[in-house]
């Protein structure tokens, strides 16, 4: 329900900023769209089980606008970055059907150009050595007491 006057009231309220009061044949144009957006946002994901279909959307807005998708807790972890993917590699599979429809200037203008917001990575790389270490209880019982206080008691 919350949801659905969310929806209805932002769309409701831009198209009577726009066009004004509805007449009876525009109200098809006021009222479908933001029920449609509510009944299908509201199902349950395939993708993912714990979403509904309007969270996976704005999980998917979000990457492609931003470049990076939002793993931890929805987001609140930001991302540094280094971790975001530059606007031509999130639509490279798109960019035939951009070229198409802008045409080849249009379409490189919107995608930026090749290496224009390529970052590079936060430091060199770092080379991992694993090494199997095998502690005994006494090597333990040594590492538990060095960390105790003894004397006094609070």
């Amino acid at each position: 329900m919350l949801l659905g006057a969310l929806v209805f009231a932002v769309w409701d309220g831009f198209f009577l900023l726009l066009v004004g009061f509805p007449s009876l044949s525009w109200m098809t144009l006021y009222l479908l769209p933001p029920a449609l957006m509510t009944v299908l946002g509201a199902q349950p994901s395939r993708q993912c089980d714990r979403r509904t279909v309007l969270a996976v959307w704005v999980v998917g807005a979000h990457y492609q606008l931003l470049g990076h998708r939002p793993v931890i807790c929805g987001g609140r972890a930001l991302a540094h970055r280094s971790e975001w993917i530059s606007r031509r590699a999130r639509w490279e599979r798109h960019a035939p059907a951009l070229t198409r429809s802008l045409g080849r200037a249009g379409a490189r203008r919107l995608l930026g150009a090749p290496g224009a917001e390529d970052v590079p990575p936060a430091g060199p790389a770092v080379g991992m050595a694993h090494t199997v270490r095998l502690y005994g209880p006494d090597h333990m019982v040594k590492v538990t007491r060095r960390g105790r206080r003894t004397g006094r008691r609070t």
